[in-house]
């Protein structure tokens, strides 16, 4: 089968990493179905439609129980088929755990991990009865060393590392595998907010000595989906950060 022939299913799909992730696909010649909670704007509409390939929104929140289950079968209504998802969406709220609420801990667990399993598991049975498909879960390396003030974050993405795994066993017998990319600093809006000296002393520990871009962790997406045999993986994308 054919790249133009597949359908991508990307939540978050209109800012930052997921932007790119959505640009980086439809070049690839996927048909998209994109979730967010916003609408998309006219730039990225364009952009997708520039690039000859067709799309579906479907607009909502994965924390709301009917989100996972409209995305799943308006895709099916639309396609008739799920070949790759891209489980992008997350949040933060950064504090110290001393000045951390249940609500801030609650809130980032419930979209970065609870929704990454709501979207997989409607998603995933869909998958088990073609007998084939891709799950592609962002972590991040947070997830994998910790960081101060970042507590709620980095559980939830380390969370997302174990149920990465556990789905990629799950589902291999049926063909459907599923990995993880865990991302360092990457320019976006998150970390556009960083003071200049706090990105400079972050710097000081990524040996290729920049920030990343989007455009590269979409990259890394893309190798995942069209490598048929990598499933339970998780690609660190960081600049050797955490070498």
């Amino acid at each position: 089968m054919t790249s133009n022939e597949k359908v991508a299913v990307i939540t978050g799909g209109s800012r930052g990493i997921g932007r790119a992730i959505t640009l980086k696909f439809a070049a690839a010649g996927y048909q998209l179905v994109l979730n967010a909670r916003s609408a998309l704007d006219a730039e990225l509409v364009q952009a997708i439609e520039d690039l000859g390939v067709t799309y579906l929104f479907v607009q909502g929140d994965i924390t709301a129980a009917d989100t996972a289950d409209r995305l799943v079968k308006e895709t099916f209504e639309r396609y008739g088929r799920l070949d790759v998802l891209v489980n992008n969406a997350g949040i933060t709220r950064d504090k110290l755990v001393m000045a951390m609420s249940v609500e801030d801990f609650q809130a980032v667990v419930d979209v970065n991990l609870v929704g990454t399993f709501r979207v997989t598991q409607v998603a995933f049975k869909k998958m088990l009865r073609q007998r084939s498909g891709c799950i592609i879960n962002l972590s991040s390396v947070i997830g994998q060393h910790g960081n101060m003030g970042q507590a709620n974050y980095a559980a939830s993405k380390a969370g997302v590392i174990g149920f990465t795994q556990s789905v990629a066993k799950e589902g291999a017998m049926r063909n459907v595998r599923c990995n993880a990319i865990a991302p360092g600093m990457i320019e976006t809006e998150m970390t556009a907010v960083l003071k200049p000296s706090v990105k400079e002393a972050i710097m000081t520990q990524i040996p290729l000595q920049r920030f990343g871009q989007p455009e590269e962790v979409a990259s890394a997406a893309l190798f995942l989906a069209e490598n048929d045999y990598l499933t339970g993986q998780v690609l660190t994308v960081d600049g050797g950060m955490t070498i």
